[in-house]
């Protein structure tokens, strides 16, 4: 499971709209809303890191967005980012081209 906290800002006059359309979307919770500012800052929770990156593209091609930019990433058991470590690297064997 991937969390990611994201910062999303939009034009003060389109805040109510965004954050209904945010809290529609799956994954997503909006957590704060700065009204003033057009500020709102959101979590999302994706299976995979790849889900996590284009669940954040997505909210970048929304309407009206002006900025969506990912403040924190926590991931847990991710078995793709597991299935990418090279075989020849474990706790007892480091292999030469690291030590080069």
């Amino acid at each position: 499971m991937n969390i990611s906290g994201i910062l999303v800002i939009v034009s003060p006059n389109r805040v109510d709209s965004m954050v209904d359309h945010l809290n529609g979307l799956d994954g997503i919770d909006v957590h704060h809303i700065e009204a003033a500012t057009g500020r709102i800052v959101i979590t999302q929770e994706a299976e995979t890191i790849k889900d996590e990156v284009d669940g954040l593209k997505c909210i970048r091609a929304l309407p009206g967005i002006i900025l969506a930019e990912m403040s924190y990433h926590n991931f847990e058991d991710d078995n793709e980012l597991v299935d990418a470590i090279p075989a020849d690297l474990d706790d007892d064997n480091i292999p030469a081209y690291l030590n080069e």
